[in-house]
């Protein structure tokens, strides 16, 4: 994860006589209004609904090394992220959900994204990565920071671990069941024997990324090598701290 960032000047701040109070009060505040932007970098994946999400410190969508949560693992195979809305809620914090309405496709932004995180001081963000098996796009328990400004944070894949990445198109998506719910972008092949049975690392770690083939009829793979590889970075992530 990669981050810039670029404060307002001291004159869009609360007026401070001193340098060393500003630094004082800047510790000890809380962000209250984001406004924020998500843009999906690759070039022929496509992100399922957002779940953008402020809780405390303590509260975690994922964690990579760790064994993904049953919630983790509905989102990552099947793009459903009513599980994990439902943690963040029991924990306090306040989430958007769904801010693109649909699918984030390649290029395409989801944009003026308004959260209001009151006492919450951590922005975490998933959703899942298609076609992919279990792949999703991350943000784990960022601080927001105290002072006023923009700040870009680019973010990488990540595999739940939850399934073996074998690269089936076959409409699958429920937990627990093998293959890729859908290639949106009509994009996929088709009789595919699969590259992979098993999944080595079972826990939530950063993607390998699609392998594909070139063979729309068969091969291994129901994958396009030429549309559906990618490199981290895969989105970018747009705070303005009002």
């Amino acid at each position: 994860m990669k981050i810039i960032t670029k404060p307002q000047s001291a004159k869009h701040l609360t007026t401070l006589t001193t340098g060393i109070a500003f630094m004082a009060l800047s510790m000890t505040a809380q962000a209250a209004e984001l406004d924020i932007h998500i843009t999906n970098l690759t070039g022929g994946l496509y992100f399922t609904p957002v779940l953008l999400a402020a809780a405390d410190g303590n509260t975690h969508l994922y964690q990579t090394g760790e064994t993904a949560s049953t919630e983790l693992q509905a989102m990552a195979e099947g793009g459903d992220i009513s599980g994990l809305a439902v943690l963040v809620e029991a924990a306090g914090g306040v989430k958007v959900e769904n801010p693109a309405a649909g699918l984030l496709a390649p290029g395409a932004s989801a944009n003026n994204i308004m959260l209001d995180t009151g006492s919450n001081t951590h922005l975490s963000l998933t959703a899942m990565i298609l076609p992919t098996n279990d792949g999703f796009v991350g943000l784990n328990n960022w601080q927001v920071p105290t002072m006023a400004g923009t700040y870009t944070i680019y973010l990488d894949a990540y595999d739940a671990g939850t399934e073996a990445n074998d690269e089936i198109i076959n409409g699958g998506g429920t937990p627990g069941a093998a293959g890729i719910p859908a290639a949106p972008g009509a994009d996929g092949g088709m009789n595919g024997s699969g590259l992979s049975s098993t999944q080595s690392n079972t826990k939530v770690h950063i993607h390998p990324g699609n392998i594909g083939d070139m063979d729309a009829e068969g091969g291994k793979s129901d994958l396009d090598s030429r549309i559906h590889r990618w490199l981290n970075p895969v989105a970018k992530l747009t705070v303005t701290v009002k």
